[in-house]
């Protein structure tokens, strides 16, 4: 996800940046371990027998261990995050939004390293890390800003009575969050969450534990109370711990639509709120009047980034059928021309996808679309760098897939890697049906030409963020999340305030009270 790609390319990257990479890289400056966060700092698990490997997905060499958090460290965590929500709650917005802005400039000041870290756990290029970086640091700056705002109604009433509404916190809130973006989810749900007056609790996934910490310990460094963010590892388990636990009133979830499903449920037994930010199988229209040039940057924008490990992918990319050639031509050039290796250099653009599993899942879908009929047009094969310290890394090369009809699974199932389908269509009526034709609905783009079309084509686009003649743009001051079964409530914009907060009404009564009785 991303704010503006084209600024943060031109910024220059620090002197020392080559000598600290190559360090961390080759193991000799370590992971900061334990990696559970509460109270103001780290502590290790009683969960000694569950201690599980974290891999460095672009070596395949194991990076650190993760211990899981059971009942009394999620306790413990939670016990923290109430007692710290009752002073920080009290604070005024303004106070709130000095620490929240001081967070922000300690991230900013430690661009580098935080980046550095979240490619050696993620794999993901190091000029994507910035970015997402830089995405974390705007987003707590932006509800910084919002968090001296929240006020209530005034509403007059008959005979000089009125009525008035507070906006008021929910108490102690659980993040959940995904491996794709590790630091700039926790950045997404904490930052509205603490903005409101809230304290979290927030679970990584033990894909990639690292840097979620580091954000716990930036608030804390800040001057949070002890307390207010917190940071508890596990999977599955810890997760249901969190979901259920009666001093819990929020649950805010990154993930797939599966997962989110039992967390709903889970909430439900409480009745608890939820944010949902599931998967999409999200579609791409491009009219043959678009321009060629801006429309070919966004399908690989909108299908490459992250190695394709990006929830709001446009991955059935709808062509019409006039330019279908020289677009899928000049495709193909650019894939093929992207460079796959090592994340941490400043010439890659492709790094590691995050697991072996996770590997072997993307290359299956692609030799199912082989035997369905779709023709690859390039990549989707296992890819070697030549650097033998990579060589146990999770790469593979990107893939174009081309004769592809709507019924193939690789066009119906979200596949969360770098695969794009591509697909004919010949009008907008027809291309619009078939847009719709899925259960979820993350996001959507048109490119073309002609102004009317775009906005008439993105009425009619069943999906809660659509671009326009661009592809994952996501400004933290703009709304973000889907329709359907790809999520409930949205991340970022002045709108996410109302996924915080709870509204109360009182009534003043000026004059005798009218009785019945």
């Amino acid at each position: 996800m991303l704010h503006r790609l084209a600024a943060s390319l031109r910024r220059p990257a620090a002197a020392p940046f080559a000598a600290t990479v190559r360090c961390i890289s080759s193991g000799s400056v370590n992971i900061s371990v334990p990696l559970n966060f509460w109270a103001g700092k780290r502590w290790s698990s009683q969960e000694k027998c569950n201690i599980e490997k974290v891999y460095e997905p672009a070596t395949g060499r194991v990076l650190c261990h993760l211990e899981p958090c059971g009942a009394s460290e999620v306790n413990q965590a939670v016990k923290a995050a109430k007692s710290a929500f009752g002073h920080w709650s009290k604070m005024s917005g303004m106070e709130r939004a000095r620490i929240m802005i001081e967070a922000a400039h300690i991230i900013e000041s430690r661009r580098e390293e935080i980046a550095e870290i979240e490619v050696v756990n993620n794999g993901k290029s190091i000029t994507e890390a910035r970015l997402d970086v830089d995405s974390a640091r705007l987003c707590i700056e932006y509800f910084a800003g919002l968090a001296s705002t929240l006020a209530g109604q005034h509403v007059q009433l008959p005979g000089g009575s009125f009525a008035y509404t507070r906006r008021e916190p929910l108490g102690v809130c659980v993040g959940i969050g995904a491996w794709n973006y590790p630091f700039q989810i926790a950045a997404w749900k904490s930052a509205p969450a603490l903005a409101c007056g809230n304290s979290m609790v927030f679970k990584p996934s033990p894909v990639t534990p690292v840097t979620a910490v580091m954000l716990a310990e930036i608030y804390a460094k800040a001057g949070a109370p002890e307390g207010l963010l917190n940071v508890v590892q596990g999977g599955q388990e810890t997760g249901s711990l969190l979901c259920h636990h009666p001093d819990v009133a929020k649950v805010s979830f990154t993930g797939s639509v599966s997962t989110g499903k039992k967390i709903m449920e889970m909430a439900s037994k409480g009745v608890k709120p939820v944010t949902l930010e599931l998967g999409g199988k999200s579609p791409l229209l491009i009219f043959q009047d678009s321009d060629l040039e801006n429309a070919v940057r966004g399908a690989l924008m909108a299908n490459f980034l992250s190695q394709g490990q990006v929830c709001s992918n446009g991955t059935r990319v709808f062509v019409q059928k006039d330019i279908l050639p020289t677009f899928v031509e000049e495709v193909v050039k650019r894939t093929c021309a992207i460079e796959i290796g090592d994340p941490l250099l400043e010439s890659t653009r492709m790094g590691a996808l995050v697991s072996q599993s996770h590997l072997e899942k993307v290359l299956s879908f692609v030799d199912q679309a082989k035997k369905e009929g779709a023709a690859v047009l390039c990549g989707g094969e296992p890819f070697v760098p030549s650097d033998p310290k990579l060589r146990g890394g999770y790469y593979m090369t990107p893939c174009v897939l081309g004769d592809c009809t709507d019924e193939m699974t690789s066009v119906k199932e979200e596949i969360f890697g770098p695969v794009m389908s591509v697909l004919s269509f010949e009008t907008e009526e027809e291309v619009l049906l078939r847009a719709n034709d899925t259960t979820m609905g993350l996001a959507a783009g048109v490119f073309t030409r002609d102004v009317k079309r775009a906005h008439r084509v993105v009425e009619h686009l069943k999906a809660g963020s659509c671009f326009i003649n661009n592809y994952n743009i996501t400004p933290v001051e703009v709304p973000f999340g889907g329709f359907k079964m790809s999520g409930i409530g949205r991340e970022n914009g002045q709108v996410t305030v109302e996924h915080y907060s709870q509204l109360k009404s009182v009534y003043v009564e000026m004059g005798d009270v009218d009785s019945l009785f």
